[in-house]
């Protein structure tokens, strides 16, 4: 698994997860758990990883659409 993304901001993220799947990529959004467990204050940024085989094509799919 490759991390392509780090942010607090549930927003972003749920685009950034919207983008990956509309281009045909699984992307796993990693310490979603630990983030509510801190109280959701910021402390613990959730990360957005998708497959090694996946990660340079993600990453062009989010540049391509300036999010990264």
């Amino acid at each position: 698994m490759r991390i392509v993304s780090v942010t607090n901001d549930p927003v972003r993220l749920s685009f950034l997860v919207a983008l990956l799947e509309d281009a045909g990529i699984a992307a796993v959004l990693l310490d979603q758990h630990a983030s509510v467990m801190d109280g959701s204050i910021g402390a613990i940024p959730r990360r957005l990883a998708v497959a090694d085989a996946d990660a340079a094509r993600a990453r062009q799919v989010l540049a391509q659409a300036d999010a990264l």
